[in-house]
Parts: C-alpha cells; structure tokens; sequence
C-alpha cells in the first residue's frame, strides 16, 4: 500500500511538473510573439516618421549657401568691372588707330609744305624774269617759259594750286588786301588788281594773294 501511494504522489509530481513546464512554454511562446509584434508595430512606426520625413524634406526648399552667394556675387562683380576696362580699352585703340590715320592723311596732304614754301619764291622770280623778256624772242626765253611750265606742273601734281582770283569777291581767309582803288570796271568788294598770286596746298591757304580792292 505504501508503495502504491508514493508511486501515485511521484505520478502527481510528475504532471504537476510537466504541467508547469507546459505553461512556461506556453508563456515563453506568448512573450515571444509579443515582442514580435511590439517590434513589428515599431518598424512600422519609424517607416511611417522616415516617410514624413523624407516628404518633408523634398517639400521643403534647399536655401541657397550664404558664402556661395556672396562669392557670386563678387564674381559677377568682377566681371561687370574687367568688361568695363574692355569697353574702354577697345574704344581707346579705335581713338587711337583713327587719330594715326588722320595723322598719316595730313602727313601725305601737307609733307611737302615747307618745301613748298620754300619753292614759291623761285616761281615769282620766274614770272617777273618772263614779265622783263616779254618784247624778246629767242632760245633762252623759250627755255625759261619751258622751264615755268614745267615747274607749275611739278607743283600741281603735288598737291598745290595758284589762285589769281581778278574779278572775285574779296576773301579774307584766302586773300591780303593792300589797298583801296576806284575801278569803275569792278564791282566793289571784288579784286581789281593782283600783286601777287596766291597759292594752297590740299585746300589749305599756303600763301595769301596780294590784292587791291575796288571801293
């Protein structure tokens, strides 16, 4: 009997063991899965606050970095400044490219001047030597009416113009008035006599005419 009753207490013992395990298990399995879930529930959580985020962030305007937009506008300065020194320089060597052409025009117009001005007292000592041998004839006269042709020729060809302006209206930028004369056969105002012819060199007065004026 003794031996009944304790093999049924150790049976007891036994389910009540297996009975407790079970319900471990059983426990253990419910907090398993409950975590699972809680870390579920969180994973969905922190995707939805990432998704928030992120939709924030591409709604939200990048502001354009202070420092960056300094240095532009520094550099765009800079350009505005070196463009301007450009402008400048370009139109001062077109100044100065139109002033050497101008230079050189005058030097082709006006080169000869002095040699010029140098020449016309031989002109009018020819002319009066032609005046003086007007009643003569002969092969020296011949020459020397050669001689002036061929040197107003020269003359002309460079550039230069006798003016004889009997009969004009009196110029003062062109002519020299000498005197007064009553000359009933001119108008007054106008040339009645020359003394001496002028000359111009490319419409400039090289030499004034020496005129008398009628009254």
């Amino acid at each position: 009997m003794l031996d009944r009753e304790v093999e049924k207490r150790s049976c007891d013992l036994i389910s009540i063991n297996k009975g407790r395990r079970t319900a471990k298990r059983s426990d253990s399995r419910k907090d398993k899965e409950s975590l699972m879930q809680e870390n579920d529930l969180k994973k969905e959580m922190n995707l939805g606050e990432d998704a928030e985020v992120q939709t924030a962030q591409e709604e939200t305007p990048e502001l354009p970095d202070q420092s960056l937009s300094d240095e532009l506008a520094k550099a765009q300065a800079k350009a505005n400044e070196n463009y301007d020194l450009y402008v400048r320089a370009v139109a001062e060597a077109e100044n100065v490219r139109r002033r050497s052409a101008e230079d050189v025009a005058k030097a082709r117009k006006f080169g000869i001047e002095k040699f010029a001005e140098a020449m016309l007292p031989v002109v009018d000592s020819m002319e009066k030597a032609l005046e003086a041998s007007a009643n003569e004839s002969g092969p020296l006269k011949e020459g020397l009416e050669i001689t002036y042709r061929q040197l107003l020729s020269a003359l002309e060809y460079n550039g230069m113009k006798c003016e004889n302006p009997v009969g004009l209206k009196f110029d003062p930028n062109s002519m020299q008035a000498i005197t007064m004369v009553k000359d009933p056969s001119v108008q007054p105002g106008c040339v009645a006599q020359v003394f001496q012819r002028g000359w111009k060199i490319a419409d400039r007065v090289l030499r004034p005419a020496m005129v008398a004026v009628a009254q």
